[in-house]
């Protein structure tokens, strides 16, 4: 379907209840205005090319959207020499677009870098990780905070297959994220970790979905996000597991840090159960600064600011802690701790 033949969706719908789509496209929502693509550089280990499969999910406005915006993209291929590849885009210019696509059939770990003083970002990401591989991918916005971020995923992960996800939001002022993964081969395994650091007036959106199309599968999420200022996070994580799928564990895990009486953290977790022998969990926790930690701090010499920043780098390292890959673990914490540095000098 075409974009100007789409409706616009219904705030009741809970994708869009929290960032509408009006708020999140570039311009009037009846256009699709021109767009810059991405500058892409990448390291050794791995190579980019032209052209990507079109993979695209059937009616979905944000995704129709983006395809129709950027007609082109770009596919990563890894030739295992390196431990770690990273890949940075660049978003430039007015509105700035880019979509990519994993085919991943060896073991590979992968860092995105997304940058840029666009004034609109939108990054469709597609892969595939193909029987008995293990990826691990990570994700770091890094855009300006005067950025929009539109980001859509779409993954598979195939038989006896492993996938690790690690995103890291420190970048852009109002950002939406629809994130959604299919487990369709048996042995197939997805843990997913995301950490948000909520601070001025950033809007930040969520949205996972994992679906066990197939039993024997396994799922877990974890989302910390520690909200100062006046910003505002919100985390929706729809889990389902079709009627087919026994044997099926699947856990989700949202915590939240409110660091001002003026932050605010939403938690939706969800979940669709239609087989019968499985596991499946949920938990939602949200709570300020415990002031025990803070006095605990405080009494060995710390400042307020410090000891805030140290509670704070310790709840969102501890968001990557359920990930098995060191390579994934280490470089995201790496950039959270230079992140905090940062802000604690500003």
């Amino acid at each position: 379907m075409k974009y100007s033949k789409m409706e616009l969706p219904s705030r009741a719908d809970h994708l869009w209840r929290y960032t509408p789509w009006k708020r999140i496209h570039p311009s009037t929502v009846e256009t699709i205005p021109d767009a810059v693509p991405f500058r892409w550089e990448i390291d050794e280990g791995g190579v980019l090319i032209d052209g990507m499969p079109r993979v695209m999910a059937d009616g979905e406005i944000a995704r129709v959207f983006l395809s129709e915006l950027g007609k082109t993209g770009i596919s990563l291929s890894t030739d295992g020499t390196q431990p770690v590849v990273h890949l940075r885009a660049v978003a430039s210019g007015h509105i700035s677009v880019g979509h990519l696509h994993f085919d991943c059939d060896k073991d590979v770990t992968v860092i995105i870098h997304l940058s840029g003083e666009a004034e609109w970002a939108g990054l469709h990401i597609t892969g595939s990780v193909k029987s008995n591989v293990r990826a691990a991918i990570g994700f770091v916005n890094e855009l300006s905070t005067n950025s929009k971020l539109l980001r859509c995923e779409d993954w598979t992960v195939q038989r006896d297959a492993t996938l690790e996800m690690a995103s890291l939001s420190i970048g852009g002022f109002r950002c939406k994220n629809d994130l959604r993964t299919r487990l369709i081969g048996a042995g197939g395994s997805l843990t997913q970790a995301i950490s948000v650091h909520g601070h001025d007036q950033r809007h930040v959106d969520h949205h996972i979905e994992i679906h066990h199309d197939i039993g024997h599968t396994t799922s877990d999420l974890h989302i910390h996000a520690a909200c100062n200022d006046e910003s505002h996070s919100i985390s929706t994580g729809l889990l389902t597991i079709a009627e087919a799928a026994n044997h099926s564990d699947a856990g989700q895990v949202f915590k939240n840090l409110l660091l001002s009486e003026r932050s605010r953290a939403e938690a939706i977790p969800e979940l669709e159960v239609l087989a019968d022998e499985v596991s499946a969990n949920h938990g939602a926790a949200s709570s300020p600064v415990n002031p025990e930690q803070m006095h605990y701090l405080m009494s060995r010499g710390l400042g307020a600011d410090e000891a805030t920043a140290l509670i704070i780098e310790g709840f969102m390292q501890d968001g990557f802690s359920a990930l098995n890959s060191k390579a994934l673990v280490d470089e995201m914490r790496t950039r959270l701790t230079v992140h905090l540095e940062c802000e604690l000098m500003r």
